[in-house]
């Protein structure tokens, strides 16, 4: 599948054209599911890929798994988006050396372009999020996420702290962070300087340094030392870009320590840069599914920055790696302890030991990976006999709270997948029902209903002894086991699950009241701050006698758009869910009339009968106010609404949504997210229209063509408005008869996604030769734009944009009549506008282009290719890298009627 799904769920009815005010739509939607189960060798794994890839897997999967096994080496890098992290680097230390690996990543680029499709601010938060995800299984590395967002592009770290409320959201995430994992080395993907361009980036680099002193500090974020945690003093700080991104060569002065990345590792079968491209390939949102790296040494730069340990360096002030002057053996950490490892005179001796063992291990694996299961086992026994004893000793509380990290939650851990590997251990479960036809009905489960999953666990081991498989489930959940079969070397277990009435749905742990504006999230579970997504609601666990444990998390069945059966985790579902789409509306102030207002709703478990009403603003009315809906098992149902607005002011308000089922309510829907290469989850919003009120005019009988370029929701509002929008298909552009309109748009991008608009572009210039009005949108490929000579004369097209939403704007031509008909834009038009007020300006053009408006940043030039017309023929060529595609869909006044004017041409 070629571009990300989105699917919103509530009624069978979607994105319904709308006349005179906009049709709104309003959904619901009842729900049962089928399932099925996966496995995951971490009990404690947060992500959602639970297939392993090839290299995790046998001879070569324990050998990755003694690789980490041999180091207590722990590193931490710090990013500001998805996509900037320094992959290559990240897969050579946790894949090549073994290195524990985190990478945090303060935002997750909701605030960026979509390159697949028109899906923007939090929904594309979650899609980037499973993008990132899957990055992270190629690296070999955990994720972490703060609660700023990205609020768009930002050319000063100024900018963007203002917008962050200061340093101390996103600094207190990122002490935490640190807390929590006690890495020894941080490494900042950014110098916090002007070469690292975004304001994002340098702000990360900025609190990635102060953070490597606040974590070690008890009197920075105290409240985090209440809640339990401890102060964690990383050794070293690193920080990157320092030669320039892509750099090949570096002045020797600029950088500590130099890693090829470019060197191949046997047990990956290529090069850590090249698989860990694999891994960036899945952020496609990024436009990162072409990227591709040659075969030979690639290097990454770092400079040392801090320390608090001495390391050697070379006669020009070189490092080997980023450990040097760290001991970061198993008895290292005693040494650490310095004179309180007198407190604990066996400690040294105890981790020697266990070294021993995993050495002893690893051996016997070079001939036999069966073989290194039986020492595996013994260092498994030792490393929980050594913590009981720290706990009992006289260390301090927080260097017990160091070797609970590092001993239980991470070597033990580690432990048990070589041992699960070794044994050859296979563990999953299915629930037993059909198969999901396709993506969309095989994987909710309902609340108040009940489900049967089957676990199945084989080993290649028949003397292991006795194996008990249980389930692991949220509270209030239950199950028991309907049947038990023992092979001798595995089992298989029936249970029958039951979700309570009050199960909590599948859903965000975040989210943000509004995400045009907002640039903080809001936690709504404060236990899962920082991960990456909320853990699936089922796991099933197979454990032996000796403590030794295997987990699957349950996932469901279904076929993919191939016919292929394929799974993903099981998720939690309300009964119902209602929505109103679009999600937002742009009214004009003049309607007079009434609005129409679908309703539909699904149950596919039994029949229903639900209650449906509106909440309107003040003044309005609704007919009727609240409908009776009788909804069959299985079947969808439909039932309207007329709405009558009255006489409106320009100005925002809402119309919300409600569903009574049972003693029950429900006000909210939900999208699912996902792809074939990726993991699923789900984003949901309230039951609610965001409802803009515009004063505007619309020509009465422009016919007006769009041709679609990533996707955006222009033609939807303009539509919303009255105007009569027709989608021209891309791959009907070469036969579609362009003299039936007076004026087509190109979306954004449209160049750099449709090869059909290049094809065609000289049909459309023809167009327009004829007496047509050509419009077109940013398009961000600017060479491609530029080599391709499209516009009818010269057009350079640049990477400048203006990022700060309320930079001033002066009329350059007040003469032009698209500042006069049929609207009258004024200065207040460009009040009230979101994110930026545009990028991909033109920054060269022929004389017989005129720019019609000035704006930049502060402290910059000034810029005046942001909207530039030239006459062609009888008719009109219009570039224009103003953000309409944020601002319409928004309801920003001003640029709606500024649109307007610009495709009518009167």
């Amino acid at each position: 599948m070629g571009m990300s799904e989105i699917r919103w769920y509530g009624c069978g009815v979607l994105r319904t054209a709308m006349r005179a005010a906009a049709v709104l739509l309003v959904g619901l939607l009842a729900l049962a599911a089928p399932f099925s189960c996966a496995q995951s060798g971490d009990k404690q794994a947060v992500d959602h890929y639970y297939d392993p890839l090839p290299q995790e897997t046998g001879t070569a999967g324990l050998k990755l798994m003694l690789r980490r096994l041999q180091t207590t080496r722990r590193l931490m890098q710090v990013t500001a988006h998805p996509d900037d992290e320094d992959g290559g680097m990240l897969t050579l230390e946790a894949r090549g050396k073994g290195v524990s690996t985190l990478l945090m990543t303060l935002t997750r680029g909701e605030g960026g372009q979509n390159k697949l499709g028109s899906n923007l601010f939090d929904v594309l938060g979650v899609l980037r999020t499973l993008e990132l995800l899957a990055s992270d299984r190629y690296y070999g590395v955990e994720q972490r996420f703060s609660r700023v967002a990205d609020f768009g592009y930002s050319k000063t770290p100024e900018e963007t702290f203002q917008k962050w409320q200061g340093h101390d959201v996103a600094l207190g995430d990122l002490v935490r962070a640190i807390r929590t994992f006690r890495p020894d080395v941080l490494v900042a993907r950014f110098s916090g300087t002007d070469r690292d361009g975004h304001g994002h980036h340098q702000a990360s680099a900025i609190l990635t340094q102060e953070a490597f002193r606040a974590a070690g500090d008890p009197k920075r974020f105290p409240e985090q030392i209440a809640e339990g945690l401890h102060p964690w003093q990383a050794k070293k700080l690193y920080s990157g870009n320092v030669c320039g991104f892509f750099a090949s060569t570096c002045e020797s002065a600029n950088y500590t320590v130099r890693l090829n990345t470019g060197v191949n590792d046997a047990v990956l079968g290529t090069s850590y840069i090249q698989f860990a491209m694999k891994g960036l390939r899945h952020q496609l949102s990024q436009g990162s599914g072409s990227w591709t790296v040659e075969p030979g040494d690639r290097f990454t730069h770092y400079k040392l920055l801090d320390s608090v340990v001495n390391s050697p360096k070379d006669k020009d002030g070189h490092e080997q790696t980023f450990f040097d002057g760290i001991d970061t053996t198993l008895p290292g950490l005693a040494a650490r302890l310095g004179d309180e490892e007198k407190r604990a005179p066996w400690l040294r001796k105890g981790l020697a030991d266990i070294k021993a063992k995993i050495d002893e291990a690893s051996a016997a694996s070079e001939k036999d990976p069966a073989a290194a299961e039986s020492s595996l086992a013994g260092a498994s026994g030792m490393v929980g006999k050594l913590f009981k004893q720290i706990i009992g000793s006289q260390l301090s509380t927080q260097t017990k709270n160091d070797f609970r990290v590092r001993l239980l939650e991470h070597l033990q851990a580690d432990i048990e997948k070589a041992r699960s590997l070794s044994a050859g251990e296979r563990f999953s479960a299915v629930v037993e029902a059909p198969v999901g036809s396709n993506p969309d009905d095989a994987f909710m489960a309902v609340s108040g209903r009940t489900f049967q999953a089957t676990a199945r666990f084989s080993t290649a081991k028949a003397s292991r002894g006795n194996v008990d498989v249980t389930l692991e489930l949220p509270p209030g959940w239950k199950w028991e086991v309907v049947k038990k079969e023992d092979s001798g070397i595995g089992q298989v277990v029936h249970f029958r699950v039951s979700v309570p009435v009050t199960a909590k749905a599948t859903r965000p742990y975040w989210h943000r009241n509004d995400p045009e504006r907002d640039a903080i999230n809001i936690v709504d579970d404060p236990k899962l701050l920082e991960q990456p997504l909320p853990r699936p609601p089922v796991q099933a666990m197979a454990r032996y006698a000796d403590g030794h444990f295997i987990t699957s998390v349950c996932m469901v069945r279904y076929k993919d758009a191939s016919g292929n059966e394929s799974q993903r985790p099981l998720a939690v579902a309300p009964a119902f869910s209602i929505e109103v789409q679009p999600s937002s509306a742009v009214i004009p102030s003049n309607l007079r009339g009434s609005t129409g207002v679908k309703t539909g709703a699904r149950d596919q478990g039994s029949a229903s009968q639900v209650q449906v009403s509106l909440k309107i603003p003040t003044g309005w009315r609704s007919d009727p106010q609240q409908q009776q809906v009788e909804i069959a098992k299985d079947q969808a149902k439909e039932a309207s609404f007329e709405v009558f607005p009255s006489e409106s002011k320009e100005g925002r308000t809402e119309i919300r949504a409600e569903l009574k089922g049972g003693d029950r309510k429900y006000d909210e829907a939900y999208s699912v997210v996902t792809r074939e290469d990726l993991g699923t989850f789900y984003y949901y919003q309230p039951a609610m229209q965001r409802v803009s009120i515009v004063d505007v005019k619309v020509p009465k009988s422009l016919k007006l063509g769009y041709i679609m370029g990533a996707g955006d929701e222009i033609p939807t509002v303009l539509k919303q408005i009255g105007m009569e929008v027709t989608l021209i298909p891309a791959d009907k552009l070469g036969t579609e008869q362009l003299n039936q309109y007076k004026t087509i748009v190109l979306g954004i991008r449209a160049y750099d996604t449709q090869k059909e608009v290049i094809a065609n572009n000289k049909r459309l210039l023809e167009f327009v030769e004829a007496g047509g009005r050509l419009v077109v949108l940013y398009n961000a490929s600017t060479s491609e734009f530029n080599s391709g000579n499209f516009a009818p004369y010269p057009l350079t097209l640049s990477r400048a944009r203006v990022s700060v939403e309320e930079a001033p704007v002066k009329i350059l031509d007040p003469a032009n009549r698209i500042f006069h008909s049929p609207n009258e834009i004024t200065q207040r038009d460009f009040e009230g506008w979101v994110q930026e007020r545009g990028l991909y300006f033109a920054s060269q053009w022929d004389p017989k282009f005129t720019p019609l408006l000035e704006t930049h940043d502060p402290s910059e030039g000034e810029q005046k290719g942001g909207l530039v017309i030239a006459p062609f023929g009888k008719g009109t060529y219009v570039y224009t890298g103003l953000a309409f595609f944020r601002q319409l869909p928004a309801g920003v006044p001003g640029a709606v009627r500024l649109f307007v004017n610009l495709v009518s041409g009167e």
